[in-house]
This record gives structure tokens, C-alpha cells and sequence, in this order.
């Protein structure tokens, strides 16, 4: 084991898949200086035909993903920040999601689109969304969303190895933090839920970024009120690992999932009606999701702060579902 911050593991998955084959190409925006260290000196050790910045132009980004892929490259394009994944949506949505099954076959679109997303960095709405609904409604898209640097190396491994394209979110904000990453060729297989912490008194499904905050919560809900819960980490949300969300619910009873996403059709949503649908006799209390109201995200820090999901308002929406309120403040 290796103690890596997370952006540095990022890098790592990087540079042992362009070593390991060299049908690997990236390019995207400001790659070359590399503003949050995940594609640092990758220029200089692979050189220009391999590694490239592009102009901010993200239609052609993803277009020319779609091409490279499908004339026999293994593509990773760093489109930046998660919201210019809408101007880029085309190449996705209907050429990258759909080309495999309207060739029958024929075209394989190995094709890794990096994106960071989330907010609480002051960066205006333009550059704060979590975007996660409109990837995992596509239906040929994966979509990842790891929480620690151990499951940042091997996920992003694992998509660039696939023959499948893959949004791969890497939590903005989080890139400094350090992390156990196992020594090796290490992979994690998509469709794999973590287990982070167990408990029987409520199930816990924290999304991306949001796994720290909930885990700060599990810490007050154990101390303060000993209520212990089990929390589940998706790792992926396409494919997205039902059982281990079904099986931890059939022992709880009850469930809250925290996502950044905003909340109108939110991924949490998803996960909530997944378990309507396939666990509701489980259930000894409503559901509780807890994600961002349906704004924009302000630039200002003290407006912005109070919307993003914190460990407050998870520890509130557990006791709910016990039936208990938070202890007052002095």
C-alpha cells in the first residue's frame, strides 16, 4: 500500500494504461499544464502525438472522441468541468451512447470523458453542477463517481480498458486528499458497491463527494445519538449495484442518499425508486433523500455554502427516519 493524494492516483491510472498500451491517446482542455495535477508531465513523457490541448470548443472534443475511438484508439478526453459536458452533448448523447447498438455491433467506442464537478469552491454556476442525471438516463454511457483515491485509480483504470464509453467524475475540491492505494495493477470492477462502515439502524447511500460529508455524519450520529448505520458507497452509478443497496435496506429498514445532484429527477431519486420498487416491504419509514434545491449554485461562499448537502442536514434526515429529532443547540 501507498499513501497518494487523490489527483496523484488519478495521474498514476494514467500513466501505467498509456504504458501499458499505446493505442491510449488524451487530449482536452489544458491538459498540457495540468490545473488540478491529475494529467501532470503526461506531455513530457508521451509526447505530442499522444498528449494535446485543444481549443475550448467541447462539440469538437467529443466528436473527435467518437472518430478516434472508432478508427482504433483507446480515447481519454479531459472536457474539464463537469458543466461543459453540455455543450459537448451531442458527440455523447447520440453518437457515443448509441453508435455500438446502431451498428449492431460493428463500432466499439473506447472512450473515457473526465469531468469535474460539485460545488463549494466559489466557482459561479457555470462551473458547480453535478450532472449526473442526464448521463445515467442515456442508457450507453457508464457513469463513475469515486470518493477516494484507491477507487480513483482503479475505476479509471477499469474505464479506459473498457470498450465502452465512460463518464468519469472526479470530485472537484478533493484532490489533495490522501488515501490508501494498493500497490499493483490495481483494478475495480464496475457495478461493485462499498460497504464503507456497517450498522443496522439505517442505510446510508452517499454519492460521490458526498461520502465525506455523510461520513462526518455517521460519526455524530454514533457519538451523540448512537444510532450506527451502514453506509454504502455505489462507486458506480452505470452499472449501478442494486443488491448491495436492496440487501442493506432488507436489514435496516429505512434509507437516506445524499447527492449533490439537484433534487428535481436527482440520481437520488433513482436510488429511491429502486428500492420503492424492489424493497418497499423492507421499509419501516419513508425514504429520505438529501441533495441540492433546484438552483443554480451562487458564486457568493456564505449562499452557496448552506445548498450542498452537509453533515447537519444527513444526520437530521437520519433521525427522521427513526422517528427522532437532532438535539438542540446551545
Amino acid at each position: 500500500m501507498a499513501r497518494r493524494r487523490l489527483m496523484h492516483a488519478l495521474n498514476d491510472a494514467l500513466v501505467e494504461e498509456m504504458e501499458r498500451d499505446e493505442r491510449v491517446i488524451l487530449f482536452g482542455e489544458d491538459v498540457e499544464i495540468s490545473m488540478f495535477g491529475d494529467t501532470k508531465g503526461l506531455r513530457e513523457r508521451f509526447g505530442p502525438r499522444r498528449v494535446r490541448d485543444t481549443p475550448i470548443s467541447e462539440g469538437i472534443l467529443t466528436g473527435m472522441a467518437v472518430g478516434a475511438a472508432a478508427a482504433g484508439q483507446r480515447v481519454v478526453v479531459h472536457m474539464f468541468m463537469a458543466n461543459f459536458l453540455y455543450t459537448g452533448f451531442d458527440g455523447i448523447a447520440n453518437q457515443a451512447a448509441k453508435l455500438r447498438f446502431m451498428t449492431g455491433g460493428q463500432v466499439r467506442l473506447p472512450i473515457t470523458f473526465m469531468v469535474l464537478y460539485g460545488g463549494g469552491r466559489a466557482l459561479g454556476a457555470q462551473h458547480a453542477d453535478t450532472p449526473f442525471p442526464m448521463l445515467v438516463n442515456l442508457g450507453g454511457i457508464n457513469v463513475v463517481a469515486p470518493t477516494n483515491a484507491a477507487d480513483t485509480k482503479g475505476l479509471l483504470k477499469t474505464a479506459i480498458r473498457g470498450d465502452n464509453p465512460t463518464v468519469f467524475f472526479e470530485p472537484g475540491g478533493r484532490g489533495g486528499e490522501f488515501g490508501e492505494v494498493p500497490d499493483g495493477d490495481h483494478l475495480v470492477p464496475f457495478g461493485r458497491a462499498a460497504i464503507v462502515r456497517g450498522g443496522g439502524d439505517a442505510t446510508v447511500v452517499a454519492v460521490g463527494s458526498m461520502m465525506k460529508p455523510a461520513l462526518q455524519a455517521a460519526d455524530v450520529l454514533e457519538r451523540t445519538y448512537g444510532v450506527a448505520v451502514d453506509l454504502i458507497d455505489p462507486r458506480t452509478l452505470v452499472p449501478l449495484d442494486e443488491d448491495a443497496i436492496l440487501a442493506s435496506v432488507a436489514r435496516t429498514g429505512r434509507l437516506v442518499v445524499v447527492d449533490e445532484s439537484r433534487d428535481r429527477c436527482s440520481f437520488a431519486s433513482h436510488v429511491a425508486a429502486v428500492v420503492g420498487d424492489r424493497g418497499f416491504a423492507s421499509l419501516r419509514a419513508p425514504m429520505k433523500r438529501v441533495t441540492v434545491p433546484n438552483v443554480a449554485l451562487p458564486y457568493a461562499p456564505p449562499a452557496e455554502k448552506p445548498l450542498i448537502p452537509n453533515p447537519e442536514r444527513i444526520v437530521a434526515a437520519v433521525l427522521e427516519t427513526l422517528g427522532r429529532a437532532p438535539l438542540a443547540t446551545p
